[in-house]
């Protein structure tokens, strides 16, 4: 009978692949996106940062970078829940592993509900459909009261093809 893993040694496990899993993607790195785990769930963080002013007089985020952050939470998430299961079955070791393809946008629309203010936001992203060749996900934004959205997007997107030998 195998023993579990020490809880400390499965969270570091999990974190480790996580960050390679985003830290790989140049454009997350150019917003300074990051993301909270919470077991199988995750926030994304876009802390607030002068670049992504679009309109000064306000000042309000731009909505490019809003767009940005929201379809970057949805192929986290994708990639993440497709990764998780292998994760968790100790199929993959985030020391060895090599970045996952990342899904491709078929379209992505985005709500804005109220401007952006200049300061961090979060966005949790909820996969509604995930099949071998196509993905649907919904994601909402908000920045002092998670029951006060100011953005929310829902995307399709192009699974990459399973390495399933």
């Amino acid at each position: 009978m195998k023993r579990p893993e020490p809880v400390q040694v499965v969270k570091s496990r999990r974190d480790a692949a996580l960050t390679k899993l985003y830290s790989g993607v140049p454009y997350v790195q150019f917003l300074g996106v990051q993301f909270d785990r919470r077991g199988d769930e995750l926030t994304a963080v876009l802390p607030y940062d002068e670049k992504l002013i679009g309109n000064p007089i306000l000042p309000a985020l731009h909505g490019g970078a809003i767009a940005a952050f929201l379809e970057t939470a949805a192929v986290i998430e994708l990639t993440w829940a497709s990764l998780w299961e292998q994760l968790e079955a100790g199929d993959v070791d985030p020391e060895t592993m090599n970045t996952p393809r990342m899904p491709k946008t078929i379209d992505f629309t985005v709500d804005y509900l109220r401007s952006g203010l200049p300061r961090d936001a979060y966005a949790r992203a909820r996969v509604n459909r995930s099949g071998r060749r196509y993905a649907s996900v919904h994601v909402e934004a908000w920045q002092d009261n998670r029951n006060r959205l100011f953005a929310q997007a829902t995307g399709h997107f192009l699974m990459p093809p399973r390495d399933d030998g």
